[in-house]
């Protein structure tokens, strides 16, 4: 097995140590101005991720960060970036956890859409699209799954057929996150609808610039068991969309999409790092609310796990991205890493509302709500991260089938 090294180059020490300088003096205005302008009348608006209020905190935020090229670190320097490398990238995760930040508005748009407009897209794609990104004028979002294409991306099945200078597109997406916000989407459309019956279904898909506000397309929300409408359903009927919208060439779509999900793998250790910083954060509420629970012996032994199993999953993300560092493939620590993240998550949330006491029930809306109800939001919400980013299930009949070699009848249905 080859030796990972996990000492910081002089570059990737400059690098943290400019980000935390920036941080320094820019963060501290940014949140007094922002608690100013919010004031007690948006406590509970501001507390939810869909409201108008905290996309106007994620925006202003993303715009300030552009304004010392932190928005977009790893795009190049030519479009806004810093052409920060896979392990920078990390850095600025963990520092961003630690200084806990603000959300961006345009996180799809920035880590995964941007990238490939500037991998796939053409000059005119390119000056159309990437500034709107940057700085956080228009909302995007990306639409891969469907009802039947969740696990099996390959086999979605909305179509988009050429009519003359425009692509003709009919069917549905799902899990849709921020479509009802977004003014574009990066969508993954089945241009050969005779690809899946020739068994060649990753053949025949395309990508597509979608304008959300397009004539034939409909956004239906799906409100989470969180109380929040950040999903969505989008539906197509007879949707005219330009051929000139159209990123890389006719039956692209699934190059374009791999490239997508390459920039999702490093992000997980970034993942990783808010949920360290996620830890450190509830035991300081706890002392605040709920100090007697700090003493007990079981709860401690809870804390002192999570923080072993945190502290692993981000060696084990930190072997993955030594792996990509060197072209290697990044396999089966990714899978491994992404599973950790599921189960640590929802342990975390579970163990947030324990340590609070009381006060752990206490949703948002309410004067006495610990951290404007974000424990108890993310109690129910984390159980998402069994299937975002790829089902438990799904990951574990992968190790299974080929890293374990386990016997078909083995693995998990």
């Amino acid at each position: 097995m080859a030796a990972v090294d996990f000492a910081l180059s002089p570059e990737d020490e400059a690098f943290r140590d400019e980000l935390r300088s920036w941080l320094d003096e820019h963060l501290p205005p940014f949140l007094e101005c922002e608690t100013e302008a919010v004031g007690d009348s948006g406590t509970d608006e501001g507390a939810k991720l869909s409201s108008q209020s905290s996309q106007r905190r994620r925006a202003a935020w993303q715009r300030e960060l552009n304004t010392g090229r932190w928005a977009a670190i790893h795009w190049p320097v030519e479009y806004g970036g810093r052409a920060a490398t896979a392990m920078q990238r990390i850095i600025a995760s963990e520092v961003m956890a630690e200084y806990r930040t603000p959300g961006m508005f345009n996180t799809n748009g920035i880590w995964q859409i941007g990238p490939m407009i500037i991998t796939w897209g053409t000059d005119e794609q390119k000056d159309r699209w990437l500034p709107s990104i940057l700085d956080a004028h228009e909302h995007w979002c990306q639409g891969f799954s469907e009802p039947d294409a969740g696990n099996d991306l390959a086999n979605l099945r909305t179509t988009a057929v050429r009519d003359g200078d425009h692509y003709v597109v009919n069917g549905q997406k799902i899990w849709i996150s921020t479509a009802h916000l977004a003014k574009w989407g990066l969508f993954l459309l089945r241009t050969d609808p005779t690809a899946i019956e020739r068994g060649a279904k990753h053949e025949g898909i395309t990508a597509f610039i979608i304008d959300m506000e397009t004539p034939g397309i409909e956004c239906r929300p799906i409100r989470d068991m969180a109380g929040e409408e950040m999903f969505n359903e989008v539906y197509f009927t007879d949707a005219r969309i330009p051929v000139d919208c159209r990123l890389g060439g006719e039956g692209e779509g699934w190059m374009v999409a791999m490239g997508t999900l390459g920039f999702e793998r490093v992000g997980i250790a970034g993942q990783i790092s808010i949920l360290g910083a996620d830890l450190r954060a509830m035991v300081e509420a706890a002392r605040s609310v709920n100090p007697g629970a700090l003493a007990d012996p079981v709860v401690a032994d809870r804390l002192a796990r999570a923080w072993t199993e945190i502290e692993l999953a981000r060696l084990l993300s930190l072997r993955a991205l030594s792996r990509i560092i060197k072209g290697e493939r990044p396999w089966p620590e990714v899978q491994f890493a992404k599973l950790q993240w599921s189960a640590l998550a929802q342990e975390l949330a579970e163990l947030a509302v324990d340590l609070l006491g009381p006060a752990g029930v206490l949703a948002r809306g309410g004067p006495d709500a610990v951290d404007r109800g974000k424990w108890t939001r993310l109690y129910s919400f984390q159980r998402y991260s069994t299937i975002g980013g790829g089902s438990t299930e799904v990951q574990k009949n992968i190790i299974a089938d080929r890293a374990i070699k386990l016997p078909g009848q083995a693995r998990l249905s």
